[in-house]
């Protein structure tokens, strides 16, 4: 009897080893795996990177060196006198900053009134409403530019801030937010006598913060990386964004070769905010998609 109780035990410890075995192979496989495409998604900055402290002769050279020999930063000052480099950057960041905030507060708004409050007719237009993210946007692309021609908008900030300060899918991600409040916090501040403002103010919106996070930094990124709009609208550098500044690299030398470090030092300059503000808003960002995982 006791050698069958070893024997059995002796299976199951085998068994469980296995076990460990086969889930450290899982994970070494899947951390390897994900290691690779990591390293694969930096690559491309990398190159960049190594680019823009290269030589105009090195840039060429075969087989490419990843490491530049010697390190040259003046692509990065020269980048500042060749175009109005400063005033691009300055436009990006007032232009991004405002459709940021304009579209953060008119979604949250919005998916305030179609997840707290009750109206005739509320979810037939919140449908009609989300239908408009199936519309393609090359379709409203040149009936908003004639609005803007119509109020003469064209080059002004206001060509490129109001347009895109409205956004569905806004509203559609804060709204689904907003519905997994429970309305017990709701009813009892309504009953201390918060008004809806005050409701929408101290308890919808702080309970928000990873949502509301989230969508700073989608839209944040469209803002800053957006070429085709402010590109239509714009017609001089004085109002130009980084990346239709870019494009005037492209411009300064359209008879010779183009200076390949110094457009890989302006686009690094450019991905610079983009950078921060995800590193900022991460944390929230995280906890965001564990709060919607959790809830789902």
């Amino acid at each position: 009897m006791r050698k069958q109780n070893t024997r059995i035990s002796e299976a199951l410890l085998k068994s469980k080893r296995l076990k460990v075995k086969r889930e450290l192979l899982r994970k070494g496989i899947t951390y390897v795996a994900l290691t690779a495409i990591g390293v694969t998604m930096l690559l491309p900055f990398l190159w960049m990177l190594s680019t823009s402290l290269k030589e105009p002769q090195a840039i060429y050279a075969f087989p490419p060196k990843w490491i530049p020999e010697p390190v040259i930063v003046e692509s990065y000052l020269k980048v500042w006198k060749i175009v109005p480099f400063a005033r691009f950057y300055l436009n990006s960041i007032f232009v991004a900053f405002c459709v940021t905030i304009g579209q953060v507060m008119t979604s949250a708004f919005a998916a305030y009134a179609f997840s707290r409050l009750r109206f005739a007719g509320r979810d037939k237009l919140f449908f009609a409403y989300l239908a408009t993210m199936m519309i393609p946007y090359s379709v409203i692309l040149v009936p908003v530019y004639m609005l803007m021609v119509y109020f003469r908008w064209i080059d002004t900030y206001k060509a490129l801030i109001i347009p895109a300060m409205f956004t569905a899918y806004g509203t559609f991600m804060l709204r689904q937010f907003f519905m997994t409040i429970p309305r017990e916090l709701e009813d009892a501040a309504r009953i201390d006598g918060c008004s809806l403002f005050g409701i929408f103010w101290k308890i919808i919106l702080p309970l928000s913060k990873p949502a509301l996070a989230t969508l700073t930094m989608f839209t944040f990124m469209a803002s800053w990386n957006n070429f085709m709009w402010p590109l239509l609208v714009t017609n001089s550098q004085e109002k130009a964004t980084l990346p239709v500044g870019l494009s005037y690299f492209q411009e300064v030398y359209q008879y010779t070769q183009p200076d390949w470090s110094l457009l890989m030092a302006g686009s690094l300059l450019a991905v610079l905010p983009v950078v921060i503000v995800f590193v900022f808003n991460q944390r929230f960002f995280v906890e965001g998609i564990k709060l919607s995982g959790i809830k789902g």
